[in-house]
């Protein structure tokens, strides 16, 4: 992408709009503005972030030492399904729609959201789910046995004899959190399907656009079989059923098919957006387009279909038969095929650019790194006999961690940081910025990567005591944890010192190409008010033409 390019596109464009008026006590209200919907998701996905990560501090705590001597183990086992439950789904799914919610519209040249109604009923049933499952954690018989993954027959138990018990709170949050999550991904579908500006044809689509557009396509396809699971062992629970119980004739096995039918999937869902804000953000911090776009956005469909074809492996110490095995090894493997084209596009975009290691970059970069890492122990996982070697052990916590932080966390960050400008109209502090980075690169690092070798010892997860020989590694694990608390700070007072009195920003501080840079920080409350007429290649991805040419208003199908 050359500088020339970014001069031609912005004196082809008129000037930008005045922004949306900046009155904080919308973001308290119920609106249908995708961007208030957006920004309300990153904002509250946040707070349970830190709830989430306080979790995780208290058990690096109790870990730091083999003995049980800081919290009650029962105590331990609901810290850890709570910190789990909540940083999937009330941390990562959500903050996703927020970026989605927020990106997607402006784009693709769109003005809102296909439904903006049922856009925010879905929002608001985020606050409620997330309150009755953090709920769960009180309420006696709570889901503290039986893991965030609720495995019959242990979660059928119900020591208190109440029919709402704490397993019940936390099995309707979870089914609420799907029925959620599907509302969402109709409207992003649609959205993306129908809601296109003139021009803008799929191959002139942003890569963020394709990689929401496949994860959704997932979460539609996929979730409802979590959702029907937990629906079905809530009948289990509660009036007598008998899908999953091996009592009265039920297959617990059967349980898993259904959760790890989406929830392996689930992982594609979360990294596909993230592989996104990669390929969004590395083209403008290189200086260079992004090397092969259209089979980067291809690639992103592959990972949707093979995705619907892995979620055995999880499954390989569950008496699954030796060929179901072998045919799930394959198709697990097969995922590196897709993602590796991906990394390989990402490799050869910032081969030779004139790179600007700015906050976004570094988090970029840095994710990257760490999920190549993640992608060489994925493969080992896959294989069957180290899966069953190291099955329930802290190999397979720390290959998960560096995926779910190392990767997709990482990420968000990248895209909090390159997108803050445009979201709020202020620009955020650098060194703020770059402080948080290498915190986080170190505290991930030195939290995630102890508990491979851990792991391959022997070292069982879920357990709050441990033989003496795990310590060295634990007290590693635990003091990168701190770090990675220790972590959020700056970015917390990066974020709302900026937000209150950071210097104005411009439109497209960082000269970037794409119809959200061409209006006004933060946009319009129309977005467009006139809508875009697309007539090139995305992010001079292909020719070097202007994006987008203006013409007579166009006319939006309300």
């Amino acid at each position: 992408m050359t500088d020339a390019l970014l001069e031609g596109i912005s004196s082809s464009n008129q000037q930008p709009q005045p922004g949306a008026p900046d009155n904080w006590k919308r973001y308290f209200s119920f609106s249908t503005d995708h961007k208030v919907i957006g920004i309300q998701y990153l904002f509250t996905a946040f707070i349970f972030f830190l709830v989430g990560g306080l979790l995780a501090m208290v058990m690096r705590g109790e870990l730091i030492t083999p003995e049980a001597d800081l919290v009650d183990r029962a105590v331990y086992n609901a810290l850890f399904t709570m910190h789990g439950t909540i940083m999937l789904f009330m941390w990562t799914f959500p903050v996703l729609l927020g970026f989605a919610n927020y990106l997607v519209p402006l784009m693709i040249g769109a003005r809102d959201m296909a439904f903006p109604r049922l856009n925010m009923v879905g929002f608001w049933m985020f606050p409620v789910f997330s309150l009755i499952l953090l709920g769960s954690f009180f309420v006696p018989g709570g889901p503290s046995q039986s893991g965030w993954w609720a495995y019959p027959p242990v979660s059928l138990q119900n020591p208190t004899g109440n029919l709402i018990n704490g397993q019940f709170l936390w099995l309707v949050a979870v089914a609420i959190s799907g029925v959620s999550s599907i509302m969402g991904a109709v409207n992003i579908v649609t959205t993306i399907f129908k809601l296109r500006a003139p021009g803008m044809t799929f191959f002139r689509m942003p890569a963020f656009v394709w990689t929401v557009l496949a994860a959704q396509i997932i979460q539609l396809f996929g979730l409802p079989a979590l959702t029907a699971g937990a629906v079905m062992l809530l009948f289990d629970l509660t009036v007598g059923t008998s899908f999953f119980d091996p009592a009265q004739g039920g297959n617990p096995v059967l349980y898993q098919h259904f959760f790890w039918f989406y929830s392996h999937p689930a992982v594609y869902v979360m990294v596909l957006p993230v592989f996104g804000i990669f390929s969004e953000v590395l083209p403008v911090y290189a200086r260079k387009p992004l090397f092969g776009y259209k089979v980067v956005a291809v690639s992103s469909l592959l990972i949707t279909a093979v995705s619907g074809l892995v979620w055995v492996h999880h499954m390989y110490a569950s008496g699954t038969a030796s060929w179901l095995r072998l045919l799930f090894m394959f198709t697990t493997m097969l995922v590196a095929v897709p993602t590796g084209i991906k990394v390989f596009a990402w490799v050869a975009t910032i081969w030779g650019g004139k790179l600007r290691l700015d906050t976004p970059m570094l988090f970029a970069l840095g994710g990257i790194v760490m999920f190549v890492f993640a992608g060489i122990t994925g493969i080992m996982l896959g294989s069957v006999p180290i899966d069953i070697h190291v099955n329930n052990t802290y190999f397979v916590v720390g290959h998960f961690h560096y995926v779910v932080y190392g990767t997709i966390a990482m990420g968000l960050f990248a895209g909090f940081y390159h997108w803050f400008p445009k979201m709020t109209g202020k620009m955020y502090s650098e060194g703020l910025g770059k402080l948080h980075f290498w915190l986080a690169f170190l505290g991930t690092n030195l939290n995630f990567l102890p508990m491979h070798p851990a792991g391959l010892m022997g070292m069982p997860r879920r357990v709050a005591s441990y033989d003496p020989e795990f310590a060295y590694w634990n007290v590693l694990a635990s003091l990168g944890g701190f770090i990675l608390g220790i972590s959020t700070l700056p970015f917390v007072l990066n974020m709302v010192s900026s937000w209150i009195q950071g210097k104005q920003a411009p439109a497209n501080p960082w000269r970037a190409i794409g119809l959200e840079w061409l209006v006004s920080s933060p946009p319009p409350i129309e977005n467009f008010e006139e809508l875009p007429i697309v007539i090139a290649e995305p992010y001079g991805y292909g020719k070097n033409e202007p994006l987008t040419a203006n013409l007579e208003p166009q006319v939006i199908n309300e």
